[in-house]
Formats: C-alpha cells, structure tokens, sequence
C-alpha cells in the first residue's frame, strides 16, 4: 500500500524553472481564478504528453521519465509512463488500476480519507481547481509568460509528506503547464505538460486496466 501512497506523491509533483516572481494583487488574483475556473467549466477531456523529473538531494542527476495523461470529466485520470518502462495508474471511482509492464492489480482506495484526499488533488491539479480547497494555505504570483499558485497543506497528515504544491499556468488561456511537489526533505518531483488536447475524444476504454 504505501509503495502506491508514494507513487500518488510522484504523480502530484514537479519544479519550475522560472525567474523572478512579483505576488499578485487582490483583482489579479480575481480575474486569474475566473480564468481558470472558466477553462475549467469548459473541460471534459484532456490528453497530454509529460516528462517527469525526480530530484534527489544525494543523487547528481533528476531521474527521468516521461508518458502520457488522459483525464476525463467528471474524475476519470490516467498516468501512463512509456520511457524508461511500461506502467500505468488509473483512479476510476474508489481504485487504483495498475499496470506493472503487464503485470496487473488493484488497489481500493475508498475507505481511506487521505488516498481520497489525495486523489482529489491529482484531478484537482490535472484540471487546476484547487483554490477553494481549505485544506490548504494559497499564495499567487506573476512570473514570466505564467501564473503561479502555491499551496501549503494544513493537515498535519499530508504535511508530513508534502511541504507544498506549486502550479504553473499559461497566462493565455489557464491551462496547468507544470505542477511541482515539494517534500518535507526538500526533494522534488517535476512534471511538464506538452501537446495538450482540450476536449478531443477520449473512449471509456482508456480507463480499463
């Protein structure tokens, strides 16, 4: 079980590489939330491509993988990592289905609030609607050619895991161009979007393991 909590852990991370930010005003913050809330209300499917980069303190080089992310409305979500190996996790209702490279199994989730919490996140983050989650302190700033949100948990449960979130959206149209997991050692994962399809078809038989 805590082999899948630390995969969950994996998937909601990333870093950014940005310059120098500039905290929001109180009407930046307004119109910046209506932009994403309104992408957000107008999203049924997204497809994308990622590379996920792990940072580890003791190790010289982030490690590397990179896949493809499916998301239908209203919580159906697929991680599918292609290089360096097959593996795959989709959160359908109360389970975990996952694909070991062919090997097969899952894992029931509903009766445990934090694996709901934080697959509520990983939707939340896919589609970038987490700002009236209470759970979690929020702060805005401008950075270039994106907006960012940062997000320190409340719950002493998941801060013992998680030190903050922070999401990166384009400034053009509010779509989650990065999504970054700090931990409380400071490590990090990071994972970029690209090629993002809004809206296209996407089969229920994506989420079949």
């Amino acid at each position: 079980m805590y082999k899948y909590l630390f995969m969950l852990f994996m998937f909601l991370s990333s870093t950014l590489s940005i310059g120098q930010e500039t905290e929001m005003d109180a009407s930046e913050i307004e119109i910046f939330k209506r932009q994403v809330s309104e992408m957000s209300k107008n999203t049924t499917t997204i497809t994308s491509n990622f590379v996920q980069l792990k940072h580890l303190d003791f190790l010289d080089n982030d490690i590397e993988t990179s896949g493809k992310l499916v998301f239908k409305a209203p919580e159906l979500v697929k991680w599918e990592y292609t290089n360096p190996y097959q593996y795959s996790v989709i959160f359908k209702e109360d389970e975990l289905l996952i694909n070991d490279d062919g090997t097969k199994s899952n894992v029931g989730i509903g009766s445990s609030k934090m694996f709901k919490k934080l697959n509520q996140l990983i939707i939340n983050s896919v589609k970038g609607t987490m700002f009236d989650d209470d759970d979690f302190e929020i702060s805005y700033a401008k950075v270039a050619k994106a907006n960012k949100a940062t997000f320190i948990p409340k719950d002493k449960k998941i801060a013992r895991y998680i030190a903050a979130f922070e999401l990166l959206f384009n400034k053009k149209d509010g779509t989650v161009r990065e999504v970054k997991m700090i931990e409380p050692s400071l490590d990090f994962t990071r994972i970029i979007f690209s090629d993002r399809v809004l809206n296209g078809p996407v089969d229920d038989t994506v989420f079949t393991n």
